[in-house]
């Protein structure tokens, strides 16, 4: 498996394994976990991203029980982790609406109880979930260059933000932002094109995709010519139809980084198979017409 140096000493697999959908498996029990997590290690998929918000703000915990039962996986492991987004559900049942919280406060905390749920010492990379509004950034990046320098943080980046968004961040730090999840696939092309994905290869920072399948939306029966493609070169290469459309993310130069959520073994065991795939640039334009539905200008 390929990885992805995002500092001199974290680097990730070029494909994620998404714990997000933890919670909604019928076994969650910590050997079935388990049996996910080595499913990965076994191709080389290393790297596992998590939320303190994911399953109403209980697959960190699920991940920790795990852990605690097989301690020996965590030396095996690089944990991602999110922070901000505040939902009036799980532990914050009484809030009244859903809102950001970049606050210093908020983060601290954000990471105290990650670290416990988790039962991990350490946080390899910690992302600001989504773009504050409120966000002191001074405030913040301070933050971030505190929890780092502690320990408690290896590297820290953000998701779903804005080139605006991110200077505005980086200029109040001594941390380096090592990413930015974004959605990026086959049906949510736009960050090719918008300048989402551009100010990322201009600083040499590989962006992570969340959705890489489009949340499933990509094999409706709305994209005919785009399944009838992927159809097609799946049986040339004799993989499934979303092993070819991670490949299309993977033979971008901005060295993408996949992020895969699924509860199936199986499938989780024919996650690497996408880095086999070679996706040359007429194949890569076919499917970005299918995608686009028109030919490009």
């Amino acid at each position: 498996m390929q990885r992805v140096a995002l500092t001199n000493n974290l680097s990730l697999s070029r494909i994620i394994y998404g714990m997000w959908r933890l919670g909604d498996d019928e076994d969650t029990s910590p050997a079935h976990v388990q049996a996910k997590i080595e499913a990965c290690l076994e191709q080389g998929i290393t790297s596992f991203d998590q939320a303190d918000i994911y399953g109403d703000y209980t697959a960190e915990a699920l991940l920790g029980d795990c852990l605690k039962t097989a301690p020996a996986l965590r030396d095996q492991m690089q944990i991602i982790t999110k922070c901000d987004i505040v939902a009036p559900c799980g532990k914050y049942s009484d809030k009244r609406v859903k809102y950001y919280d970049t606050s210093a406060a908020h983060i601290n905390a954000s990471v105290e109880a990650s670290l416990t749920n988790m039962a991990i010492e350490t946080i390899d990379l910690l992302l600001i979930h989504r773009p504050d509004p409120l966000m002191d950034h001074r405030e913040t990046g301070a933050a971030l260059d505190a929890l780092v320098a502690s320990g408690k943080v290896r590297s820290v980046g953000v998701s779903n933000f804005k080139l605006h968004d991110w200077t505005l961040l980086q200029s109040a730090m001594t941390q380096p932002l090592v990413t930015n999840q974004i959605e990026v696939s086959l049906l949510h092309h736009a960050p090719f094109t918008n300048g989402d994905i551009a100010y990322l290869q201009e600083r040499g920072v590989a962006p992570m995709a969340w959705s890489p399948l489009g949340g499933g939306g990509l094999f409706s029966n709305e994209n005919k010519a785009l399944n009838d493609l992927l159809a097609k070169l799946a049986a040339d290469y004799n993989v499934d139809t979303a092993t070819i459309a991670v490949a299309w993310l993977l033979a971008h130069p901005s060295m993408i980084m996949p992020v895969m959520g699924t509860n199936n073994l199986d499938r989780i065991k024919g996650l690497g198979k996408a880095m086999n795939v070679h996706i040359d640039r007429q194949t890569w334009f076919e499917l970005y017409t299918a995608a686009l539905g028109h030919e490009v200008a």
